[in-house]
């Protein structure tokens, strides 16, 4: 123990007596694992919100959509969710409620027109239950009602982006806008959601009810449809997917042995395949970043092969007055991990500020978090780089002949 500590005191003193150079010799690690946390934390805060906005739809929510497997799709075939799959899964599974068709015309593609100002937007065909079911409610006015599903009547629920983008008024109740060549009566305006990956305008959405939107695609087309539903019992999901399945494969006259040609979506399997995609993104770019560890660590190695050089008379009197070959080698490999061991220190300080001025000013990355894992990954990382690289340095103060070291000019 007592070799330990004056080990301990000797590094911690060579350090200090050669600041300017400690601090030039750990910038290599203080950026490596600034860049690994930062990285991760903003990962992790991305993944966070995503995960917060599906975990919206709520635990017992089920979407159903079409699907072709790669090898249908190289043979040419096409799969489709169509309104008499809605209506068979009403009339056949039971334990579920508030079943929605959900038809969208466009994705951000779509022109809306207002007294000569246009601005493109989502569209999407629904009905009355799409509100509960999808945590979406008006904040004026009010949601598609069933009478405007069942006349087709042309209304419109607006999200709050187009009252600025089209320049309508705080409330726009009772304004007409154009879509797809038509006319349509604003009767609400819904909730704020906010952005998705801080790119992805959420409120830049126009709900109209399901009837005018198959009405608009004309009785000829088939629309491709999504089914959005909710189950009485969140343990019965099993049970119900198995259910529908039957149904769904027995409409779509798939053989045994023949792949769905559709899939589940839940907002409790959403959120895992989010949590997964973002935790393997956070180790390729944290080992990526890592590189920059490695830079740090030869930097040490070098630095410390130049401190032996300076060190060889010292060495020489140390091992003149007693000190074995196990005592030097302790004293500079214990260096080289407090190099390291301070540079990671400094980086995790950097790393966490940075990510918190990211987060500061841009809202896609709220909730940025510095996992546990990470802090010790990384700092567990540093010291051995510091170890690994500091025993080269360190073998060779360690053999040095005394006579010699005694000489050394």
């Amino acid at each position: 123990m007592y070799s330990l500590a004056e080990s301990l005191r000797a590094a911690l003193q060579a350090i200090r007596f050669h600041i300017l150079r400690a601090s030039l010799t750990v910038l290599g690690m203080v950026i490596g694992v600034a860049a690994v946390i930062t990285v991760v934390a903003l990962l992790q805060g991305m993944s966070q919100s995503i995960t917060t906005q599906f975990k919206s739809l709520g635990s017992n929510g089920i979407t159903i959509v079409s699907y072709l497997p790669k090898k249908a799709a190289l043979e040419g075939k096409t799969s489709r969710i169509s309104p008499q799959d809605l209506h068979a899964i009403v009339q056949e599974v039971r334990g579920i409620h508030n079943v929605v068709p959900v038809l969208r015309l466009a994705f951000l593609s779509a022109p809306v027109r207002y007294h000569g100002q246009s601005s493109n937007t989502s569209v999407t065909g629904t009905t009355s239950s799409y509100a509960g079911a999808n945590s979406s409610y008006p904040v004026n006015g009010r949601f598609i009602s069933p009478s405007d599903n069942q006349t087709r009547r042309p209304v419109a629920i607006i999200g709050k982006s187009l009252i600025k983008n089209l320049g309508l008024p705080t409330n726009p109740d009772g304004q007409f806008i154009q879509l797809f060549g038509n006319w349509f009566k604003v009767v609400g305006v819904l909730n704020k959601l906010g952005t998705m990956l801080g790119m992805i305008d959420l409120d830049n959405r126009v709900y109209i009810p399901y009837g005018t939107a198959r009405s608009l695609i004309g009785a000829g087309n088939l629309p491709n449809i999504r089914i959005m539903l909710q189950l009485n019992k969140v343990g019965n999901l099993h049970e119900v997917e198995g259910n529908i399945t039957r149904v769904l494969r027995r409409r779509h006259h798939l053989r045994p042995g023949e792949a769905n040609d559709f899939k589940f979506r839940s907002a409790e399997q959403l959120t895992k395949d989010i949590q997964k995609v973002f935790n393997m993104a956070s180790l390729i770019l944290g080992g990526i970043v890592s590189i920059a560890l490695l830079v740090g660590g030869i930097g040490i190695m070098n630095v410390m092969l130049v401190s032996v050089t300076e060190r060889t008379r010292e060495i020489g009197i140390l091992k003149s007055l007693g000190a074995t070959r196990s005592d030097i080698l302790l004293q500079f490999l214990i260096e080289a991990v407090l190099l390291s061991l301070l540079g990671g220190l400094i980086g995790l300080f950097f790393g966490y500020g940075i990510g918190q001025l990211v987060v500061h000013f841009v809202p896609a990355f709220a909730g940025a978090i510095i996992p546990n894992w990470v802090i010790v990954l990384s700092l567990g990382f540093t010291a051995t780089v510091g170890l690994v690289f500091g025993i080269a340095p360190a073998a060779r103060a360690a053999s040095l002949d005394p006579i010699d070291a005694l000489r050394y000019e």
